[in-house]
């Protein structure tokens, strides 16, 4: 059973829909990203989680009980956003205990608490800091130590890693994982980096437009994207139009020739599909492809190093350029203009509905 059940929550700002029939639940200490382009309606679903916000319509639900008439104060959750949002005037203890304050605690308690939350954070000895002596990094882990200190029943965090830069944001991925796990936290986090909520997500729910387009686990969506406008929003660009020409095995006719995805279930016979090619779908080949693998013969239009793999843009006889990532070892990597036979793995191919079907255009700016 759920721990909190969103039951289909719409939301509109002047008349514009911004959230409409979101549904989804939240297990207990799972940690669950809402991810989608900005505007998607995320933020305003964290925020009438929260009580920030009122819903136009639907309910929420925690614990089986509703929280339409519990303020914001009274429903025991923490809140923790891009900007941190500590107090200047106080010293690192000082933010970190500002939530136990307001329980009650004793000063042993509150200081027993602050310094357990510290060393959770890997910020231990730091409680006389001043705040804005701080690095980036380190404000972030005050903000999640202040956030975790009075044990909320649920931590919501927006954006929280969005002012950092990539290379502390990839540091602290692993890191706030591995707290929320260890304290046991139910948690939503807010996120349009996909690779962000693949790195700490048990679960993802991808929003666009107001509308919930896909969830499941990171390796689930990533694949097996529900439409091509998923696969494009997590940077899978290689989409082909095909044919469906036979079954069991599935085999389709592409600009590049017939292509078998053992596996695969199609409709029908006849039918209008998207093939995506994942980016790590080929290689090259020492010698011919084996006999389980897809030849592809094509002009290298660009190819760029990328530290640990090259990127390589090619284009088949006909059809749209497509693009993979190659490890960057042993060989060098073909020259533009050269012609390659690559090698596919069937298994790295998929079938999504054809273009044009709902969840495929432009997105529309909402909150």
């Amino acid at each position: 059973m759920a721990l909190l059940e969103v039951i289909n929550v719409s939301k509109a700002f002047g008349g514009e829909p911004v959230l409409q029939a979101v549904s989804f639940g939240v297990a207990a200490g799972e940690i669950v990203c809402l991810l989608g382009p900005s505007g998607c309606g995320k933020t305003t679903t964290l925020r009438i989680i929260a009580g920030l916000e009122e819903a136009d319509e639907g309910r929420v639900l925690f614990a089986g009980r509703s929280l339409a008439d519990v303020p914001v104060h009274r429903r025991g959750f923490g809140l923790m956003f891009q900007d941190y949002a500590l107090f200047p005037h106080k010293d690192v203890a000082g933010n970190v205990a500002f939530g136990l304050r307001m329980q009650g605690l004793s000063r042993a308690q509150v200081a027993a608490r602050v310094a357990e939350m510290l060393d959770l954070v890997g910020l231990r000895g730091y409680e006389r800091r001043r705040v804005y002596d701080l690095s980036g990094g380190e404000q972030q882990r005050v903000a999640l130590a202040r956030s975790l200190a009075p044990g909320p029943r649920l931590l919501m965090l927006d954006e929280p890693l969005g002012s950092l830069d990539r290379a502390l944001r990839e540091e602290l991925l692993g890191e706030l994982r591995r707290i929320l796990n260890e304290v046991g936290v139910t948690a939503i986090y807010v996120t349009h980096d996909q690779q962000e909520a693949f790195a700490l997500a048990d679960r993802v729910i991808l929003m666009r437009r107001g509308r919930i387009v896909q969830e499941g686990t990171p390796q689930a969506v990533y694949g097996r994207p529900a439409s091509a406008w998923v696969a494009r929003f997590l940077g899978l660009t290689n989409l082909v139009p095909a044919r469906v020409i036979a079954l069991n095995p599935v085999r389709l006719e592409t600009p590049f020739g017939p292509v078998a995805l053992p596996g695969e279930r199609a409709v029908a016979v006849g039918r209008e599909v998207t093939l995506l090619l994942r980016p790590e779908a080929a290689h090259l080949p020492a010698g011919l492809p084996r006999a389980d693998e897809i030849a592809l013969e094509a002009t290298v239009r660009r190819c760029s190093f990328r530290g640990s793999r090259y990127r390589l843009t090619v284009a088949p006889p006909s059809g749209p350029e497509l693009t993979f990532e190659l490890p960057a070892v042993g060989a060098p990597p073909p020259a533009p203009g050269e012609t390659v036979t690559l090698a596919l793995y069937p298994t790295a191919l998929s079938l999504l509905p054809p273009f044009g079907e709902p969840n495929t255009g432009p997105d529309q700016v909402r909150r």
